[in-house]
C-alpha cells in the first residue's frame, strides 16, 4: 500500500475511533480503513481507556482479527441496537451516498448499517465522487441458483457486468455462499430509482448502494482531516 495512502487511513480510523465511548456496542466493519480501528480500538481497552465495549463484527474475517485482538465480541440478536458502526466505502457522493461492497461483505454490513444509532464512515480523499458509479461497479450479491438471469437482468439495466473471482481464479463466494456480480454503470444519476429495481428483484440478495445509511463521513487527505455529517447525523 502507497504509504501516503495507508497514512490517510490511518488518520481516519483514529478519528472515528474517538467517538466510541465505553460501554458501547460498536460496529466492526470490512476493509483495510476499519482495520486500523480495530486496532486502535483493542489498544485503547488494553489501556483502560475504553470499557465494556462490545464489537459486532460485519464479516468472518473481522470477527477472527477482532477475537485476535481480544476485542469483546456481541451479536445482532443479543443486541440488536448499535451505538455505533466504523466502516469504509468505495466511493462517496456529496451527499453521503455510498458504494460499498468491494471487500465482498455488503450484506453484513448494510444490516449493521441499519441497526446502528450512527454509522460513521473513514475514507481516504481518493473515494470522494461527484456521483456513485463513476469510479467503482456497484457489486450485487445474488444466490448462485440462476444467477445468469440476474446477469442478463443488470444488463438490461445497462450494466457491464462481471462474475467477481477470487484469486485463484474461481468464483468469489460471500459469507452466506453467494456470488458477487459486479456492475459497472457508470456515473448513476438517480441511485435511489436503480436501488428500488435493484431490491425488487428475486434472486438479488443484496446490493452495495447504501443510500442514507450514513451520519458521518471522515475523510483524510493531503488538507488533513475533514469531517462531512449528513442530515441524518
Amino acid at each position: 500500500m502507497d504509504r501516503d495512502l495507508s497514512r490517510f487511513k490511518q488518520q481516519a480510523a483514529w478519528r472515528a475511533v474517538e467517538f466510541v465511548e465505553s460501554g458501547m456496542v460498536v460496529g466492526l466493519g470490512h476493509g483495510s480503513t476499519v482495520a486500523f480501528a480495530l486496532h486502535r480500538i483493542a489498544r485503547l481497552l488494553q489501556e483502560g481507556q475504553l470499557r465494556d465495549v462490545l464489537g459486532v463484527p460485519c464479516s468472518r474475517q473481522v470477527e477472527a482479527e477482532a477475537r485476535r485482538l481480544d476485542i469483546p465480541l456481541t451479536t445482532l440478536e443479543e443486541h440488536p441496537v448499535v451505538d455505533l458502526t466504523i466502516d469504509g466505502a468505495d466511493e462517496v457522493d456529496p451527499d453521503l451516498n455510498l458504494i460499498k461492497g468491494g471487500g465482498g461483505a455488503l450484506l453484513r454490513e448494510k444490516i449493521v448499517a441499519q441497526a446502528s444509532r450512527r454509522e460513521i464512515i473513514v475514507v481516504d480523499e481518493s473515494k470522494l465522487s461527484p456521483a456513485l458509479g463513476t469510479r467503482w461497479p456497484v457489486p450485487v450479491e445474488v444466490v448462485p441458483f440462476g444467477w445468469r438471469s440476474q446477469a442478463a437482468y443488470l444488463e438490461s439495466l445497462g450494466a457491464e457486468v462481471t462474475l467477481r473471482r477470487g484469486s485463484d481464479g474461481t468464483p468469489f463466494r460471500t459469507d452466506q455462499d453467494n456470488l458477487i456480480l459486479d456492475c459497472r454503470f457508470g456515473p448513476i444519476p438517480h441511485p435511489a430509482e436503480l436501488a428500488a429495481r435493484l431490491d425488487r428483484r428475486a434472486g438479488i440478495v443484496e446490493h452495495g448502494l447504501f443510500l442514507g445509511l450514513a451520519t458521518d463521513v471522515i475523510v483524510a487527505g493531503d488538507r488533513g482531516l475533514q469531517h462531512l455529517r449528513s442530515d441524518k447525523g
